[in-house]
């Protein structure tokens, strides 16, 4: 194991935590520049309370540490100096309640129950509590491949696979009624998936723009195909027609086009 930030504050936490192996690089890489700010982090599923000290070391004793449980127990964590809220993350007025309370938050990271309608529920209800430049991170997003956790056409990655066309649907050419901008990006990486707040750049507007300089009119080759180039200037050269004529130049684009959509070899890594 190599000795990262999280991994050092995950070992020097007094109370028993678990977590994956492969989890240490991937909250250095989200969490590392918010380390020694203001911040209010919350996690969702505190159990045995290890993770709330980890956090605090993490981020230092700036940081404002939430933690929400299902479990009244966790309230004990209290009396060290961390907020607890009880209640279910799939429960909707909850959330409202705990909005209320709370106000914005910077990160959160979701380690709860990790049931689809957990996840998802609490994605759609947190995303706009987050500040800019904050994140939501989903964790143990592995359940949607598992038994038990929900039917599996609603799990929580076919959401964020949804929530992918959503965010290209901002494109001014295809703009829809369901594109996303209430977050920028997502990042997948193993068994979490992270939404990036950047307000600013979420709600700008598509436009195609030039930088103005000197313009060769180059071709555009992007359905060039060589092997029905070479077939279609042959036939015609064979029957005495110049393939030079913008006409049959044209027709021999049209052809190239058509049949680099037909072939579509890049078919074969869907499977």
């Amino acid at each position: 194991m190599k000795k990262l930030n999280s991994y050092k504050s995950f070992m020097k936490s007094p109370y028993n935590s678990i977590k994956h192996s492969t989890y240490f690089d991937s909250y250095d890489y989200f969490f590392n520049d918010y380390r020694g700010k203001e911040i209010t982090f919350v996690e969702i599923g505190v159990l045995a309370g290890g993770s709330l000290f980890m956090w605090r070391d993490y981020f230092g004793p700036k940081a404002r540490i939430i933690g929400i449980d299902f479990n009244p127990n966790a309230k004990k964590w209290e009396k060290h100096g961390f907020e607890i809220f009880i209640g279910s993350q799939s429960d909707e007025e909850f959330w409202n309640s705990f909005k209320s309370k709370v106000g914005n938050i910077d990160l959160l990271l979701d380690d709860g129950g990790h049931t689809y309608e957990q996840q998802i529920i609490t994605t759609e209800l947190l995303l706009e509590t987050i500040n800019d430049g904050g994140l939501l991170v989903i964790e143990d997003t592995h359940s949607s491949y598992m038994k038990n956790y929900g039917p599996r056409k609603y799990s929580f990655i076919e959401y964020a696979k949804n929530k992918i066309d959503a965010i290209n649907m901002r494109f001014k050419d295809i703009s829809d009624k369901n594109s996303e901008h209430r977050f920028w990006s997502i990042e997948f990486v193993e068994s979490m998936v992270a939404f990036r707040i950047n307000k600013k750049a979420s709600s700008l507007q598509s436009e195609l723009i030039s930088n103005n300089g000197e313009n060769d009119y180059a071709e555009d080759f992007v359905y060039r195909n060589e092997k029905v180039s070479r077939k279609l200037n042959s036939f015609f050269e064979r029957i005495n027609i110049s393939t030079k004529n913008k006409f049959i130049r044209k027709i021999i684009r049209k052809c190239e086009k058509i049949f680099t959509k037909r072939k579509f070899s890049s078919r074969k890594y869907f499977d």
